[in-house]
């Protein structure tokens, strides 16, 4: 885990870049998980992006960045963000990563981003609970393992209601098989 005085660094400078240039965003990923439940091991920062607006900035996003002291590919991300794909930043400051995915995962998402005291004094728009428990399932049907003991931890803070939609979004993308047997496992190791 990096210093949390150069993770906040980090993400306040990004956040910075998308603010000025008014591009939503919401914060997703190991960080979100910990904001809704327990401390966890995480080594980057993981943040989606209104796809729209930030293709409408591509070359001020990229300066700006830049200016901030990240590194990146120039390319990859102008072809990242004309296509909806993730690209990633790096903090050579600390060298933090920063993974940015300029589409939602879940239709909708980011209209329905909450916002979360993530440091003292600093709150920031992050993935709503429920979207966060259906990205974690995603990510695990592409074979995320730290994703399962997320979904479990996640699963125990959320509501009948949240539970009620997760399990009826699962159904409808064939994912259910996958949910029981994530939310069956056992985070103890048996000896």
């Amino acid at each position: 885990m990096y210093p949390i005085d150069e993770f906040q660094d980090s993400l306040r400078r990004i956040v910075g870049v998308l603010n000025r240039l008014s591009v939503r965003y919401h914060l997703t990923g190991g960080a979100a998980t910990i904001a809704y439940s327990e401390p966890r091991l995480t080594q980057d920062i993981d943040l989606v992006l209104d796809r729209q607006q930030l293709g409408q900035r591509v070359e001020e996003f990229i300066a700006a960045v830049e200016s901030e002291g990240f590194t990146f590919d120039k390319s990859t991300v102008q072809f990242a963000i004309t296509n909806g794909k993730s690209f990633q930043l790096l903090d050579a400051k600390c060298i933090l990563k920063i993974d940015l995915y300029p589409r939602e995962l879940i239709a909708g998402e980011l209209d329905r981003s909450v916002q979360l005291q993530m440091f003292k004094g600093v709150s920031l728009p992050v993935v709503a609970l429920q979207d966060l428990i259906l990205s974690k399932l995603i990510w695990i049907s592409h074979g995320s393992g730290k994703s399962r003991g997320d979904l479990r931890r996640l699963w125990q803070t959320s509501s009948p209601e949240d539970q009620n939609a997760i399990r009826a979004y699962a159904g409808k993308h064939r994912l259910t098989d996958l949910l029981n047997e994530v939310l069956q496992e056992s985070d103890e190791i048996d000896v």
